[in-house]
């Protein structure tokens, strides 16, 4: 059975929503190849809440059951003098995706980037999820062709 978008609530998460969202966020990481370690996600989650490190948005269905997330660190554009956000994580349990939830959340942490002031959103995906591209093109969102992307192991 498939989950409808038109029934799924999506809300900034707080601290209450913890239980609720670690295993989603365990799911995430499974999803990118880590191992399945639920305490972990709690602890991490729980970090990011105790000291206002991110804005995570919730999806869930009206019997409270969530079923999907974004999260949002902040960063500055030097360059623009401006609040941004990294959209660093969006995930939707198997059983929602395909039925608009991946593009609430997306609508929601753009509605609250607005809302404070940001210039930009941004994210990085995986070249071969092309799934994910695809929504991300359907929602207005532009692959960045000047600029190549580094990272540094440490």
């Amino acid at each position: 059975m498939s989950i409808s978008a038109a029934t799924i609530q999506v809300r900034q998460a707080s601290v209450a929503d913890l239980e609720a969202l670690a295993p989603l966020f365990d799911g995430y990481r499974q999803f990118y190849g880590k191992p399945s370690d639920i305490a972990l996600a709690r602890a991490f989650l729980l970090e990011r809440f105790e000291h206002n490190q991110s804005v995570i948005f919730i999806a869930a269905q009206p019997n409270g059951i969530a079923v999907g997330f974004t999260q949002l660190y902040p960063t500055f554009s030097s360059v623009s003098a401006a609040r941004t956000f990294i959209l660093n994580d969006l995930f939707v349990a198997t059983e929602a995706r395909r039925g608009g939830v991946g593009i609430k959340l997306l609508q929601a942490a753009a509605q609250f980037g607005r809302s404070v002031g940001a210039v930009r959103l941004s994210l990085s995906t995986a070249t071969d999820n092309e799934t994910a591209q695809a929504l991300y093109v359907s929602q207005g969102w532009v692959r960045d062709t000047k600029f190549y992307a580094y990272s540094l192991s440490l």
